[in-house]
């Protein structure tokens, strides 16, 4: 039986991040992928905010720059704005910044910066459950002292250890085009179905396009919704279309359990309003792997990861995912309200949305 001092389950951000902050600390990691490669397939929208959007968002953030060091080589083209198109077609241009990549190159890197710290990757390895304190997997029992759930929104590990489920997660497909698109993403609301949204997120030479919905108002095909999409703004996919789930309700209540930890998607620490979860999973991961190791060089609480992250994430998620509601409860039942609230909302209210601020007063 192999035995490791910390087990992560899931090689996306969320779980690179942890094992490679955990094994800096000296301890034995072991992190898996249950396919055989890394950052395989892309279910993304590959856009990721600048330091400074980031920190604007999370204030009470530190040392972002270490964190967020990602070699220009990853960085595919700039982001300068973002284009919020009403289902009439009219466009509310606001400022924001970041840059775009490739999710599976992105992903693999941060991979291989775990792995040069000592953590060891293991593929084709698929987690089956928790037993007598053990991990089941594909490739025989691992005993662990501390485990970690990086598996996404519908986290086996999660269940094993008796935590929440994500509620309501939204369904979301995505492909890649070509052509050029500048340097401003397009979210476009309404105008394919109530409660389903678009986005068009340039890359270089190409862009990221696709569909998500809110099931509670959206009854149809997500597929039939993406094909509007695309025939409406002359968009032809290049590459397989991906699909995937977000959660949309904030943070799920507990985050600990016994020795267990669940972070990034597994622990619903994504922004409601949007998606984005990228630097959400890496801020969390941080502290993860850091608690996580910690608890077993000197018995540090896991419980310390709960309170760490939640000063510095849950009330900026929690303030996205109230704003969530009220674009649940009075824009997304039809194109119709959709036009009005986006009218009503404003320019500066819609940027505070996007920014995980307060829209009222």
């Amino acid at each position: 039986m192999d035995e490791v001092d910390v087990l992560v389950i899931g090689s996306g951000p969320a779980g690179s991040i942890t094992s490679r902050y955990a094994a800096m600390k000296g301890v034995s990691v072991m992190f898996l992928e249950r396919r055989s490669e890394v950052g395989v397939p892309v279910r993304c929208g590959e856009f990721m905010p600048s330091d400074e959007e980031i920190v604007d968002m999370f204030p009470k953030l530190k040392d972002e720059a270490s964190l967020f060091d990602i070699p220009d080589e990853l960085r595919c083209i700039d982001i300068n704005g973002i284009d919020l198109i009403n289902p009439a077609g009219k466009t509310t241009k606001l400022e924001f910044s970041g840059y775009t990549t490739d999710r599976d190159r992105f992903d693999q890197y941060l991979a291989k910066l775990a792995q040069e710290e000592g953590a060891v990757l293991s593929k084709s390895h698929v987690f089956q459950g928790i037993e007598d304190g053990i991990a089941r997997t594909s490739k025989g029992d691992i005993r662990y002292k501390v485990i970690v759930g990086a598996d996404g929104p519908g986290s086996k590990v999660a269940q094993n250890l008796g935590l929440a489920k994500n509620r309501n997660p939204y369904p979301a497909v995505t492909a890649q085009v070509k052509g050029d698109f500048g340097d401003s993403m397009k979210m476009f609301f309404g105008g394919i179905a109530p409660g389903a949204y678009g986005w068009i997120i340039p890359k270089d030479g190409r862009a990221n396009i696709g569909v998500g919905m809110s099931p509670k108002f959206s009854n149809g095909s997500l597929r039939s919704y993406f094909e509007k999409f695309t025939e409406r703004n002359g968009l032809i996919p290049e590459t397989k279309i991906m699909g995937k789930y977000v959660p949309s309700e904030g943070p799920i209540a507990k985050t600990v359990s016994g020795n267990g930890m669940v972070v990034g998607d597994a622990a619903g620490q994504v922004i409601s309003v949007n998606g984005g979860g990228i630097p959400l999973a890496m801020i969390a991961g941080r502290i993860c792997g850091n608690v996580a190791a910690d608890n077993v060089l000197n018995g540090t609480s896991l419980q310390t990861y709960e309170a760490e992250w939640r000063d510095v994430m849950e009330a900026p998620l929690k303030t996205a995912a109230f704003n969530k509601k009220l674009a649940d409860t009075f824009a997304f039942r039809s194109d119709f309200t959709t036009k009005m609230c986006m009218g009503i909302l404003g320019k500066r209210r819609m940027a505070n949305l996007i920014r995980c601020k307060r829209i009222f007063p």
